[in-house]
This record gives C-alpha cells, sequence and structure tokens, in this order.
C-alpha cells in the first residue's frame, strides 16, 4: 500500500505531500490543474520514462518520493530525481539503484491503468496466472514433473547423455587417460627443470673448455692463486697490513673453494648427444600435451585426474544410464497428462471468465464490449490471451492493442473485480471517460467494492465516482499571472461537499449543488453499507 507521495518541482507541482488511506482516494480539481501530474509522479516511482520536460519551470531538478507499505509491516521507499539537465537517477530504500530495479519492485506495488503503459495485465504471463487463478487450476502435477524432467535430463546429461553420445565421451577419455598415464607426469615444474637441463646439454662442450679454463687461471703456475699468495708474502710481516694480510688470507681460501666447486662443475656436465635427445624428447612431449590439454603441467596433471574421475563415472554409469532413460520416458508421459490436464482446466474456465467479466461491461458503460480468454497453442495451452472488442461491429483484438484510456481502465476494473489477487494498490486515470449518469454510478460502486480488497486511487471528473471515495483529494492551481503553482490537499466534511458541488454544478457555493452533493455522498455511503 502507497502510504506517503511527496512530489517537488514536477510540471505545475511545486511542492506536496500526500498521506493515503486505505480503501479509495479520489483525486479531482480543475482541468489543468497538474492532477496527471500525481499520476506521472507515480509512474516513475514504478520505473516510467524520464523527461527532463517534466521539471518545473525555474526549477534545477523534479524530485517524487514514496513510502511503501509491504506484506509483514515492512516499508520500501522508491524516489527518482528528474534534472533539468542529464540523467535521470533512481533510489531504492536510499541506495543507488536502476530504473529497470523500481519497475521490478513497483510492478508488485502498483497497477496502473488508464493511459498510462504500467499494467500488469497486459502481460500474458500475467494474463494466462488470472485465468489459473479464476479457475483454480491445479498446476502443482505439472510442476512436479517438469522439475523431474530436467532432474533426469541433468543426471542423464552427467552419464554423458545417450548411449552413443556416452559411448563417443569414452573412447576419447579413454584415450586422453592412456596418454596422460603413459607420460608419467608427477612433477608439475618438470618442464622448467628440463628446459634448464637442455641448455646446459647443448652447450657442453664449450661449458666444460670454459670451466677449465676458469680453473687453470686460478690454479696454474703463476695463476691467480700464485699472485694472490704473493702478494700476501710481500706484507705479511708488516705491521701496518696486519688487517689486509687477513682479508687477502680470506679471499685466498675462497678462490682455492671456488676452484674446486668449478672442478666438480666440469667433472658433472655430461657431453652426451643421446642423453640431449632424451631431454628434447622429454620437453617437446610435455610441452604437447600442454598445447592439448592447459596453460601449464599443473593444468595437464589436473586435467588427467579430472579425465580419469570423469572415465570412472560413465563406466559405471553404463549400467543406471538404462534406467534413468526409462525413468524419463516415465516421468514424459506424467508429464504429457498433466499438461493435458492443465489445458483443460484452463480452456474450461477461460468462457466462465469471459462471461462474469463481460456481466460488469454493460454497468460501466461498455453495453456493446465483449471479452474474450483464449487459450491457445499445444498442451498445456501457456499461451493465453485476453481478446477484446469496444463495438459490436469490431473484431476481437489483444487486450494490449486496445486504443481508448477510457474503455482499457473500465476493462481493467471489470477484471479487477472478478480478480481478488494483484498488486496491493490499483490508480484509475481516466476510468470514468466517456460516461455519465447512472453508469457514473455504476462505476463508483465498482471502485467502492475493489476498494474493499485493494488501495485504489482515482483520477475522476465525475461527482458521482467522486461520491464513493474513503479519502477526497484535491489539486488546486493558482496563477499570479508569473507563475503557476499546484498544491494537493484533503478535503473533509463542508470543503468536500464544496468540492463535489463544484463537480456538479461548476459552482461550489450553489444551494443545489451542495444539496446535490450532500445526497450523493448519503446514497454511496448507503451503497457502501449494502455491500
Amino acid at each position: 500500500m502507497l502510504l506517503e507521495l511527496s512530489v517537488q518541482n514536477l510540471g505545475v507541482i511545486e511542492a506536496s505531500t500526500l498521506l493515503l488511506q486505505p480503501g479509495v482516494s479520489v483525486l479531482t480539481g480543475e482541468t489543468g490543474a497538474g492532477k496527471t501530474m500525481v499520476v506521472q509522479a507515480i509512474e516513475l516511482l514504478t520505473g516510467g520514462r524520464a523527461d527532463p520536460s517534466m521539471v518545473r519551470n525555474g526549477a534545477e531538478e523534479a524530485s517524487v518520493e514514496g513510502r511503501f507499505e509491504i506484506p509483514g509491516g515492512e516499508e520500501v521507499i522508491l524516489r527518482r530525481v528528474i534534472p533539468a539537465e542529464g540523467r535521470s537517477r533512481a533510489y531504492l530504500n536510499g541506495s543507488l539503484a536502476r530504473a529497470s530495479q523500481l519497475a521490478e519492485v513497483g510492478s508488485d506495488l502498483v497497477d496502473l491503468h488508464g493511459q498510462h503503459q504500467h499494467q500488469s495485465l497486459l502481460r500474458q504471463k500475467v494474463q494466462r496466472s488470472a485465468l489459473d487463478q479464476y479457475g483454480q487450476v491445479d498446476l502443482d502435477p505439472l510442476g512436479a514433473a517438469r522439475l523431474e524432467e530436467r532432474r533426469l535430463l541433468e543426471e542423464i546429461e552427467d552419464t554423458g547423455g545417450d548411449a552413443a553420445t556416452r559411448a563417443r565421451e569414452i573412447d576419447l577419455l579413454q584415450f586422453q587417460v592412456d596418454e596422460l598415464n603413459q607420460a608419467d607426469l608427477d612433477d608439475p615444474g618438470e618442464t622448467d627443470a628440463l628446459a634448464d637441463l637442455e641448455e646446459l646439454l647443448a652447450d657442453a662442450t664449450t661449458h666444460i673448455e670454459q670451466g677449465n679454463r676458469a680453473r687453470a687461471t686460478i690454479t696454474d703456475d703463476d695463476g691467480a692463486l700464485d699472485l694472490l699468495g704473493q702478494a700476501i708474502g710481500a706484507i705479511a710481516e708488516r705491521a701496518p697490513y696486519r688487517e689486509m694480510v687477513e682479508r687477502l688470507r680470506g679471499f685466498q681460501a675462497e678462490l682455492a673453494d671456488a676452484a674446486n666447486e668449478i672442478r666438480e662443475t666440469v667433472d658433472g656436465i655430461d657431453d652426451e648427444p643421446e642423453r640431449l635427445a632424451e631431454v628434447r624428447s622429454r620437453r617437446q612431449l610435455l610441452l604437447d600435451l600442454i598445447r592439448k590439454y592447459g596453460d601449464n603441467l599443473e593444468d595437464v596433471i589436473a586435467y588427467k585426474n579430472e579425465a580419469f574421475d570423469r572415465l570412472e563415472r560413465l563406466l559405471h554409469h553404463e549400467a543406471s544410464a538404462a534406467d534413468l532413460e526409462r525413468a524419463l520416458t516415465k516421468v514424459r508421459e506424467e508429464l504429457a497428462a498433466a499438461a493435458k490436464a492443465v489445458a483443460e482446466s484452463r480452456r474450461r474456465a477461460a468462457p466462465a471468465f469471459s462471461d462474469e467479466v463481460n456481466r460488469y461491461l454493460p454497468e460501466l458503460a461498455l453495453e456493446h464490449a465483449n471479452l474474450s480468454v483464449e487459450v491457445r497453442g499445444d498442451d498445456p495451452g501457456d499461451d493465453v490471451e485476453i481478446m477484446f472488442r469496444a463495438n459490436s461491429g469490431d473484431g476481437l483484438h489483444g487486450l494490449a492493442k486496445v486504443a481508448s484510456g477510457g474503455e482499457l481502465a473500465r476493462v481493467m476494473l471489470s477484471l479487477r473485480l472478478v480478480l481478488t489477487a494483484g498488486p496491493p494498490t490499483l490508480i484509475f486515470d481516466e476510468v470514468d471517460a466517456g460516461v455519465g449518469g447512472a453508469a457514473a454510478i455504476a462505476v463508483g460502486k465498482a471502485l467502492g467494492r475493489l476498494g474493499m480488497t485493494h488501495q485504489v486511487l482515482v483520477v475522476t471528473h465525475l461527482p458521482q465516482v467522486a461520491a464513493f471515495a474513503n479519502q477526497h483529494l484535491v489539486v488546486d492551481k493558482t496563477d499570479d499571472g508569473r507563475n503557476v503553482v499546484s498544491t494537493v490537499t484533503e478535503v473533509t466534511g463542508d470543503q468536500r461537499i464544496r468540492e463535489l458541488a463544484r463537480m456538479l454544478a461548476g459552482q461550489p457555493d450553489s444551494e443545489s449543488g451542495r444539496e446535490h452533493a450532500t445526497e450523493l455522498l448519503q446514497q454511496a455511503e448507503l451503497d457502501r453499507s449494502q455491500v
């Protein structure tokens, strides 16, 4: 339910805050006063298109905020800001959101019937749900069968699909697992180690020659060790060089160790072409496997384990696959039976639903109109569409294609009278277009009945409709020659009678108009008490 609506700088409305009540609230006022702006404000909250032209002249931006109560007593706050320049902004409970999010949330909160395009009952999915609700169509067996079919298909897919597909996958996995097992993969770092070894073996002769040359430079006569020993002997007995001698002796020991390590490295280098060929062959094998199964050797090892597990599952599920396919055949038979039952229920309920809605149309000044619910397509007849014609000579067309806003609003009112479900807040704009007299009274009574189960906001020009409201809101416009300002206020008591008299006779202080207004209110109160 919409509890509060705040509108700032939207069109002719400078600043207005409405506290809305349960039941029926009507919005009245002179033509051009800004009643449509209130409806447009709610449409903006529910994801409607924003345009900078909506911003009041001289203002930097317009804003609309609505506070809704949802089942459970919780509240949801929707807000929309439209700058005079730039893109609009949307907020959900104080946080930035997309307009599409407001539309999604708003579709469960508000249904707007009339010249605007925010009517949930125009969507075929909702029309189908409406028929199912009216006909008390049992969808549980169909839903359960569909769910079980999906589960079995997923399980069959997990076992490799049908027998032929499964056999092909088993052959492929067997080849891959054998290939990977033969590669004897253990170490994820083997490719790096082989690259280093290949570099070493590829240049083994040069490595040995240069290693021996380096060692000889250090250890041969007049080599680095001899020269360093001579330097030490020259200053060993002289006091000023005592510390320097110790450092040089340390260098001497390190140089000797280095010469030994060079010798050991040279001795460890294999100058074997056969070994080099083996390393290159092994490295190429690993690179080929990486190209086929992953980005690195770690990925290849992981794939090997996954492929082995998948192969085991397929081999062990080979026997159960036949059982799964038999179960699928059975559940598809159950699905077909459930779909047939749903289709029969829908086709049986459609004429009764149409007849009940059509019963209200003549009362709402749609004497020659006709509504039909079509159930098309194969079982379960999911293609449900409400068809309508406004005049006896017209053809039936989809409800969404009905051109007249007033006709559409009254059709929606008839549908809502038959259906008790739907969003908690219903807004009717132009519901009284083209009606008057007894038809206007009928519209007012219908809205009053609807207000017993929903919060209903009605924009109306008819006092007969306004008299049935639980709350009466008036839009007033003032023009000082420079600025036009509209405000929305609630009227009660004598002020409400005065507004009804204005709507009746154009003269709020007319005695006869006030008497007629009082009579309308009394009659509406009597009609409500008899419902």
